[in-house]
């Protein structure tokens, strides 16, 4: 088939893909902790220790001897696998709490708007919820010390509001019904990581649930959120895993084990030092006869490939969307005294039809993550044509479906990367998230009118984008040094004003509000709809 040309503009917006995808290396799927590493030092681990040392006593200019130490481990790892890596004691927190489930802080939703922390939301039930900090507030002083305008970059600003539970914060904030600074003195506490970003009726038999990562509540979460669309009328799910670039192993397991039969393998694992070990489905899962529909894209890797392949493998539903990453390593996490880790891969794991989808990383670590950017540049993610498997990678599902290994989830139905309404317009106010500040003044600026819409579905059904607000918006995005382009207007002005929409939609009622909107325009998600209203019909793909 003959490729067409792409937009220039493309590879702008695939840009934000790419960076999905470096983040999925720093995932993990199997934690152990607590080894103790080198407990009989080698020959050859003295020899390194020596080397280290001699650097630091003889080198010609002053050297950090931690910094050696992390330099050696980091270039030992790099050789082995690309999601083999050390993680510092400073990052370690960051990377294990969104897995964990929880961190200790004061319980905020916030963005930085003119170079000041302004609260989106205070978690509900959280510290700051109960000392009286409320959406709109400014933050210009932290125990004290100013954070306002000085340009504070966001993990300083972390660093700063988080804290062991039960500590005391002040916290100095303006409000736009004060002209002073008003102090709020917050108790940190244990606050709770969502894995499940929203789930909503989509109608009166498919429900929809988002899940961003499989952390260690993921599993309760789900059931919390699916078992009341079934006490709802739900029938049919849509589950969207796009851009879950995985977590913890067993959380796909769990929820694998909700959609199949007593005894239906959903994975096994194995390794050098690793005999295999298989995982079964354990019980009459809640949800066996749901009719199932999975989102899939280049970012959805590692757990989220381990559940959607259980699925496709035991056919008990539909893989929708485009070829997943193919992260198909198990890693485990080792601590060190000084809480800094490593997370060394110790296994491949396998779907129940024996594939691998891991890709190949022979080129090495730069090449892998960028790999799937060679997608969009052949095409792959336009064309279905474009993906070309060996028959050495065929592998048949229990119903006799064709599927392959060798580098990710190959979807039932594959869905193109929309680019219809797309243009280099669209894309600046997107790198700029103008969209998203403007919903943030516009809804700060109209609290007590927002509050005419007793809830979401009465500001869905009665609120639109008027020309005097778009105009409003498009003032706004000059002032902040993007001209509108008449041209790309005409092509992307109908996602605009329903991205406007969704976003003031979302500053009001969080993702409840936001996924509902925008998933009127997404073609993927109106393709798992048409698919599961047709109850015949299980895959494309030929026998």
């Amino acid at each position: 088939m003959e490729k067409r040309g792409l937009p220039a503009f493309l590879p702008l917006i695939f840009a934000l893909l790419v960076i999905l995808g470096i983040w999925i290396g720093l995932k993990l799927d199997y934690v152990t902790e607590g080894r103790q590493l080198f407990a009989m030092p080698s020959k050859n681990f003295n020899k390194l220790n020596e080397l280290i040392n001699f650097i630091e006593q003889e080198y010609v200019d002053e050297v950090s001897k931690e910094e050696l130490v992390e330099k050696a481990i980091n270039s030992l790892l790099e050789g082995l696998d690309p999601h083999s890596n050390y993680i510092s004691p400073k990052e370690l927190a960051a990377h294990n709490d969104p897995l964990e489930g929880n961190f200790e802080g004061i319980g905020i939703e916030f963005s930085v708007q003119k170079d000041t922390v302004t609260v989106i939301t205070p978690i509900a039930g959280g510290p700051s919820e109960a000392a009286g900090i409320i959406a709109g507030d400014r933050f210009i002083k932290v125990d004290g010390v100013t954070i306002a305008g000085i340009n504070i970059a966001n993990e300083d600003i972390v660093s700063k509001l988080k804290g062991r539970k039960g500590t005391m914060v002040t916290i100095s904030v303006l409000r736009r019904s004060s002209e002073k600074l008003i102090d709020f003195n917050v108790k940190r506490a244990t606050i709770p990581i969502k894995s499940v970003e929203v789930s909503y009726m989509v109608n009166k038999t498919t429900g929809y649930v988002k899940i961003s990562r499989f952390s260690k509540n993921t599993h309760s979460e789900f059931l919390d959120h699916a078992l009341k669309l079934k006490s709802m009328g739900m029938e049919n799910l849509i589950m969207d895993l796009r851009a879950n670039g995985g977590g913890y192993l067993n959380s796909a397991i769990k929820l694998a084990d909700e959609f199949l039969e007593k005894e239906q393998l959903i994975v096994y694992t194995e390794g050098k030092a690793r005999p295999r070990t298989t995982y079964y489905a354990t019980k009459e899962g809640n949800f066996k006869n749901t009719g199932l529909a999975i989102l899939v894209d280049e970012n959805s890797a590692s757990a989220s490939e381990i559940l959607a392949g259980a699925i496709q493998d035991n056919d008990k539903g539909v893989i929708i969307g485009r070829r997943t990453f193919g992260k198909g390593l198990v890693q485990e996490q080792v601590l060190w005294p000084d809480k800094s880790a490593i997370r060394l891969t110790i296994a491949r794991y396998y779907t129940p039809t024996g594939r691998s989808i891991q890709k190949t990383y022979s080129n090495g670590k730069q090449d892998y993550y960028k790999e799937t950017y060679g997608r969009f540049e052949r095409g792959e993610l336009m064309e279905k044509d474009s993906i070309h498997f060996p028959d050495s990678l065929k592998y048949y599902t229990s119903a006799g479906r064709i599927v392959y290994g060798g580098g990710g989830i190959m979807p039932d139905y594959f869905i193109p990367l929309d680019t219809t309404e797309a243009s280099l317009f669209l894309t600046e106010l997107f790198q700029l998230s103008l969209v998203s500040q403007f919903a943030f003044e516009y809804v700060d600026s109209n609290r007590e009118r927002m509050k005419q819409y007793r809830n979401f579905e009465h500001f869905n059904k009665t609120f639109s984008i008027s020309e005097k607000l778009f105009n409003e918006f498009l003032d706004f995005t000059e002032k902040n040094g993007v001209k509108t382009d008449f041209t790309g207007l005409k092509k992307s002005g109908k996602l605009i004003r329903t991205r406007l929409k969704a976003h003031i939609a979302r500053q009001q009622w969080k993702n409840e509000g936001f996924y509902p909107i925008i998933n009127d325009l997404d073609h993927t998600f109106q393709k798992a709809l048409s698919v599961l209203s047709n109850k015949g019909v299980l895959a494309e793909q030929p026998k």
